[in-house]
């Protein structure tokens, strides 16, 4: 059966989580670390949530208001909106069969499982990609399998990614090709070896997140047929100013 949107979210969840999870009436907040959007941001089933109760919650843990919006939550963001809170990384789901993506041409020596810790070449590839320790320290939190992936083109590293699994779903996050070295064939190689690593630890489906604005991505997934099956957005608010 293929997942829902609530099994993907819960994979997001688990294969990127935050440092900590409060509840706060209606609300799930997450303590990011610095370790960016996904893993600081607040989320409720429930569209007439208490804005208030997510706002203190936030400014207790010395963050920004943030809430991540499904898209059917229409009533939420209309009442976000006239709260002055503004749209943020509106961002596609994509999803797939492993076995698809696995079956396609691999050439060989061109990408590798690391296990945890990644190699140092990976995290300097990450921070070329603004992808800094805050968020490597997201994907050593991650509890399942995992894997770093390092992508190598004319026997060079060519990029790097994660993957990590929530039961039968793989979940691939920060995928940075060096820009040297794209239009190589790196990243669709990468993808290939995700799948096969991921179909090799019991894994039916890949999924990936990827901004809207972002359109080499959104190409890349769409050549490799990964079917557009959802979409979130974030709106942010203001920070609370301390009485004096």
């Amino acid at each position: 059966m293929t997942p829902d949107l609530d099994a993907l979210f819960a994979a997001l969840d688990a294969t990127w989580p935050a440092a900590s999870m409060v509840e706060a009436g209606a609300w799930r907040v997450r303590e990011g670390a610095g370790g960016g959007s996904r893993v600081s941001s607040a989320t409720t089933a429930d569209e007439e949530a208490d804005l208030s109760e997510m706002e203190a919650a936030q400014a207790a843990l010395g963050q920004t208001p943030l809430v991540r919006l499904r898209g059917e939550q229409a009533r939420l963001e209309a009442r976000l909106e006239a709260a002055g809170y503004v749209s943020k990384d509106p961002t596609n789901i994509r999803l797939a069969p492993v076995e698809r993506l696995a079956a396609g041409a691999l050439p060989p020596v061109r990408v590798f499982a690391v296990e945890f810790p990644p190699l140092t070449i990976q995290r300097e590839m990450w921070a070329e990609g603004g992808i800094g320790p805050e968020r490597v320290a997201v994907m050593e939190r991650a509890k399942g399998p995992k894997t770093a992936l390092l992508g190598r083109a004319n026997d060079t590293p060519a990029g790097t990614a994660f993957v990590a699994l929530d039961g039968d779903i793989a979940m691939l996050h920060a995928l940075e090709v060096r820009s040297v070295m794209r239009r190589q064939g790196a990243a669709v190689n990468m993808m290939r070896g995700a799948a096969r690593w991921a179909q090799d630890h019991g894994a039916r489906w890949m999924t990936v997140l990827v901004t809207q604005q972002n359109a080499a991505a959104n190409a890349l997934y769409e050549r490799l047929e990964m079917d557009l099956v959802g979409h979130y957005l974030y709106r942010q608010g203001q920070a609370r100013q301390e009485a004096r």
